[in-house]
């Protein structure tokens, strides 16, 4: 029993493909620069209760200007000591535009497109989350050492250095081919 084979993506549909995604990207591109910083303060704000929860803190309060949405978190054992935050929203988000012009210029090529579209929405908000969270985890795990609020604990303080910098210099940079990958490997038509 033979194989059949799937053709090769012709010369009509590359050009396309190319063509979709400079016009998406340079749209996404002008919209992104509109609502990034409305996008960065909610995932700072879920990073940042996700982040009370684990560490010894309160997330007291979180503040956006100019790019740069700033947690304000409390030590539970020092309720007068404020550590705030600044996490630039630039950092994290500036692939979005490329990221959703990659899946566009991928709509010829995958089958299931709901699914498809809807997974990786949700992997792209979850890189970011784990952006967020990771820095800032990483960020409050080291001051409350040096600070005396936390104990030295070697392999907390490399866990949390490792996924930060894993996170800030693999993944963010690296997530729209990712995630295109993963769009065309999973669902190629």
């Amino acid at each position: 029993m033979q194989r059949a084979h799937k053709k090769p993506a012709s010369k009509k549909a590359i050009f396309q493909a190319i063509v979709l995604f400079l016009c998406s990207y340079l749209i996404f591109l002008i919209l992104w620069i509109q609502i990034k910083d409305r996008y960065g303060y909610i995932i700072s704000m879920i990073a940042s209760e996700m982040v009370s929860v684990v560490k010894d803190v309160k997330f007291e309060e979180i503040k956006e200007e100019r790019g740069i949405v700033q947690a304000t978190f409390s030590p539970r054992r020092m309720r007068d000591l404020l550590l705030d935050l600044p996490v630039k929203v630039n950092s994290f988000t500036f692939n979005v535009p490329l990221t959703l012009g990659i899946l566009v210029a991928l709509f010829p090529f995958v089958r299931r497109r709901w699914s498809a579209y809807g997974q990786a929405l949700l992997i792209l908000f979850g890189v970011h989350l784990l952006y967020v969270f990771f820095f800032e985890a990483n960020s409050l795990t080291t001051t409350l050492i040096l600070r005396g609020l936390e104990t030295v604990s070697k392999p907390v303080l490399i866990f949390h250095q490792f996924l930060w910098e894993f996170t800030n210099n693999m993944v963010i940079r690296f997530e729209p081919f990712l995630i295109g990958f993963y769009v065309f490997i999973r669902f190629r038509g």
